[in-house]
């Protein structure tokens, strides 16, 4: 069993608020939202537990899967990049 720290409703409105629509989860902005959530939620888990190297990994991965969706979103539509690293607060 998985512990999860999104429920299905959350996850739904994520998408609805990013993507347009809740069955819409295959949108860059969409998995763009919910991986900046996950991202998150692994940054705090690490703040209190240091030594979750295992984590540690997954989060950089997870933070390499959202540049790569950031870069496809800035190459086809800058619109759609603007507006969804706007939304989420990503660059400063």
């Amino acid at each position: 069993m998985q512990l999860t720290y999104m429920s299905v409703d959350d996850k739904n409105t994520l998408f609805q608020e990013y993507a347009g629509a809740s069955n819409n989860t295959g949108s860059a902005e969409g998995q763009v939202a919910l991986f900046t959530r996950r991202i998150a939620h692994l940054t705090g888990h690490l703040k209190t537990h240091k030594k979750d190297h295992s984590t540690r990994r997954s989060l950089i991965r997870m933070v390499g899967k959202r540049r790569k969706l950031l870069a496809y979103l800035k190459r086809k539509d800058i619109n759609r990049y603007r507006a969804i690293v706007a939304k989420l607060g990503l660059r400063k």
